[in-house]
């Protein structure tokens, strides 16, 4: 069989794991991050493929020119970029992998904070320029931070803020009093969500209901040195509401690891915000974390030859 594992951009694939026995009946090929438009001629002959989360989009339109595909390994047990209906109607199994360590994404949002708040990126560079000083940094201390979502990442976000000594609130749309009081944190109204918080922080799947969620009246309503966390999802958040609020200086700045577009566009005028902490969407993509994946999907592709599948994901 014809085995492809793309968008190993990172090339930490053979150092996860010794393919060498399936390499040893198998055709097996490495690719880095795949061009959709080269994917249709790259996997034409493909059998089995392994891809990395939310890369290249396997939709109807791709899957009718691969007549050969039979297995999909994705990490992760759920990827936005895979038409299940479409992969199932074609007969093509889908399996998927653990995450792995979830704290990572919590870590990330953390390091956004800390970086805006302590000007770290401005800092870095006033003295890398050959001057000192880029501005006096704010504290966390009594401050408040504003989680959308409490679900497990949500409630280690509220873990950690309680430890910098800051007040916690949150809104999610089926949030509950016992909730709220299991983690420490008032439940509020969306609006005042954004209204009361020094720091908004994301953590909530994108779906129908929360595309948009956050949008120009949310954003309206946040105080002028406040700061917008996303490390969820991009399109939770209404971008051009974001980008003109960040322009004309009426919050003091987003850190987003997630975008509308990802890759983001070269001439994105997010990538010229001064006052926008970037990173290109990492937030549980750590080397511990992706070796992992690789380790699992190896063992996928095994279970799957032996006619014992694991870890399969219903169309």
């Amino acid at each position: 069989m014809h085995l492809a594992i793309i968008n190993d951009y990172q090339d930490l694939a053979r150092e996860a794991v010794d393919w060498s026995d399936l390499a040893a009946q198998h055709d097996l090929h490495f690719h880095g991050r795949l061009d959709p438009a080269a994917a249709p001629a790259l996997l034409a002959a493909a059998d089995i493929v392994v891809t990395a989360r939310e890369e290249t989009r396997f939709d109807a339109a791709l899957l009718a020119q691969l007549p050969r595909l039979r297995l999909l390994v994705t990490h992760g047990m759920t990827n936005a970029a895979l038409d299940l209906p479409a992969l199932a109607a074609r007969g093509v199994t889908v399996c998927g992998t653990s995450l792995g360590f979830p704290m990572a994404t919590v870590e990330l949002a953390w390091g956004l904070i800390l970086g805006l708040v302590k000007h770290i990126p401005a800092e870095d560079r006033a003295i890398r320029d050959g001057g000192w000083g880029a501005g006096l940094g704010r504290g966390l201390t009594g401050r408040t931070l504003g989680l959308l979502g409490l679900g497990k990442l949500g409630a280690e976000m509220a873990r950690i803020g309680q430890a910098f000594g800051m007040q916690t609130i949150a809104w999610s749309e089926n949030l509950t009093e016992a909730r709220c009081a299991a983690c420490g944190v008032r439940r509020v109204d969306r609006l005042e969500l954004f209204a009361q918080s020094d720091v908004v922080s994301i953590h909530t799947r994108l779906s129908p209901r929360s595309r948009g969620l956050v949008g120009a009246a949310e954003i309206a309503a946040m105080r002028p040195d406040a700061l917008l966390i996303n490390t969820s999802r991009g399109p939770i958040v209404d971008q051009a509401a974001l980008v003109a609020a960040l322009a004309r200086g009426a919050i003091g700045g987003a850190g987003l690891d997630v975008f509308e577009q990802e890759p983001l566009p070269a001439d994105h005028p997010l990538r010229s915000l001064p006052n926008a902490l970037l990173t290109s969407h990492v937030g549980g993509r750590t080397r511990e974390n992706i070796l992992l994946r690789y380790r699992e999907s190896h063992a996928a592709v095994v279970a799957w030859l032996a006619g014992q599948p694991v870890r399969v994901i219903a169309g």
